[in-house]
Order: C-alpha cells, then structure tokens, then sequence
C-alpha cells in the first residue's frame, strides 16, 4: 500500500540516541576523504567498502579507487534518510508513543544504514567473527542494542510482507 509504513516499538530515548549515532554516521561519511587522507578511522571506511578481490590486492584498489565514493555518498544519502526520519519525530522534543512508524519507502536504508552503524561499532571493538570485546566496555551495549533494532526492523518489514495481497 503507497504511502504505507512499518511500524517498530521505540521509546522517546531510543529516538534521540539513535539520531545522535546517525548523525555520527553521517558526519564520519560526510569527512571520509579528509579521515583518509589524514589516516584516522581510515580502517572504518575500509570495513564499510571491504575488497571486492581479497585474492587480488591490485584489482581491489583498482575496484575501490572507481566505486568508494559512489558507495560511501550512497551510505550518506541513506543515514539521512534515516536521520531525517527520527528528526521528524523528535520535532520540537516531542515524545514518541512508543512506536515509531517507518515509511514503507525507507525501509531499505534503514536496515542498510543500521548494518553499517553496526559494521563500525564492531570495527572499533575489534570483532571480526566472534564477538570477544570487553564485556564491560559501553559500546558493546550500544552493538547489541543497534543488533535488536535491526531484527526488529527485519521482523516488522517481514510481518508487513506477509501481510501484502500477493499479485498474482
């Protein structure tokens, strides 16, 4: 249904802190040439435009040199839909009813921009496969939080899926 969207349970404090990581997000892409050239968090951008041919070091930079840009301004587009989303909400510091109601047409950047939201945190606790970071250490809240809200995401867009008159 045009103009639809998918409802996910968030509280008014969630909202806020998920706009602060967005737009984080948004300026770390925002500063990428300058983060590389300078060679700060050049291992984040790395792990949000991973090598195409591990195999073939040459060939991935070639690749990379033609594509990161495009990616990364995709990335950016996508966090500010996402930000823009959650600024709408928190317009003027208003509450939220503890459901917030994505559109149908934001659905994909949102699930992109969490992953990568994600992707980062896990890159600056230093997982790779199994996460062993310090139990104690308050990032990991904030990846297992960012973890529930994508699934919750997933599970939501699912229900709407399946909810959808099929076409034929």
């Amino acid at each position: 249904m045009p103009g639809s969207g998918i409802g996910v349970p968030m509280q008014a404090i969630e909202v806020h802190q998920l706009a602060d990581l967005v737009g984080q997000f948004v300026s770390l892409l925002r500063d990428s040439e300058s983060v590389v050239q300078a060679g700060q968090d050049g291992h984040l951008l790395a792990r949000l435009t991973p090598a195409v041919y591990p195999q073939d070091p040459e060939a991935s930079a070639e690749f990379a040199a033609a594509t990161r840009d495009d990616l990364l301004d995709r990335r950016a587009a996508e966090a500010r839909i996402v930000r823009d989303d959650l600024e709408s909400v928190l317009d003027g510091d208003v509450a939220v009813s503890g459901q917030l109601t994505i559109p149908a047409a934001h659905v994909d950047s949102w699930l992109r921009t969490l992953a990568a939201l994600r992707l980062v945190i896990a890159t600056r606790l230093g997982i790779e496969d199994e996460p062993t970071p310090d139990p104690d250490d308050p990032r990991l809240g904030v990846y297992e939080w960012l973890g529930y809200r994508l699934e919750l995401l997933v599970e939501a867009a699912d229900a709407e899926d399946d909810a959808a008159p099929s076409a034929g």
